[in-house]
């Protein structure tokens, strides 16, 4: 369960970093995450369903590692698609805001949805899977419990407050 945890607060700090970077270099309006804290949680759930995923199907399926792949590639990208268009539905109904809209993109399914994103998430996942994970695998051990737990403490803080200020 710490390994989770720890896999989900990581990938949402990098998800924050990056995205922060996005903002300041180039996309300048973009809204980059609805928390105050240092993450954005849609990239730390995304992280454990693409780490799950993977250890199901390179564990559990008897296939060549290229069909095993392909399999990941394609689970992950309709996985992360609903958890994005999930992710902005919540964030609607309870901010009653649309943070991103994909509705300018060609493609699209609704305003959370879009294939060259879908796509993103397919191929980013692969990136995860064969080189992020290994590298923050190591790391992660590493991680005393006590600032897991609180990494959860200050997160729901943050969910707490984000909420009432915001809403």
């Amino acid at each position: 369960m710490y390994y989770y945890l720890n896999l989900f607060f990581i990938n949402s700090f990098i998800g924050f970093l990056l995205e922060t970077g996005l903002k300041t270099f180039f996309f300048h309006d973009m809204n980059n995450g609805i928390l105050f804290g240092p993450w954005i949680p849609v990239y730390g759930f995304g992280a454990v369903i693409i780490a799950l995923v993977s250890k199901f199907i390179f564990h559990r399926l008897k296939i060549s590692k290229l069909w095993k792949t392909v399999l990941l590639f394609f689970v992950v990208f309709v996985l992360l698609s609903l958890l994005e268009w999930l992710g902005g539905m919540i964030i609607e109904a309870l901010f009653h805001k649309e943070f991103w809209s994909y509705c300018d993109q060609k493609y699209n399914l609704g305003p959370y949805i879009s294939l060259g994103m879908s796509l993103l998430w397919g191929g980013a996942s692969l990136l995860l899977v064969y080189v992020i994970l290994p590298l923050e695998e190591k790391f992660i051990k590493k991680i005393p419990r006590f600032i897991t737990i609180l990494a959860v403490v200050f997160f729901l803080i943050d969910c707490g407050v984000t909420y009432f200020l915001t809403s």
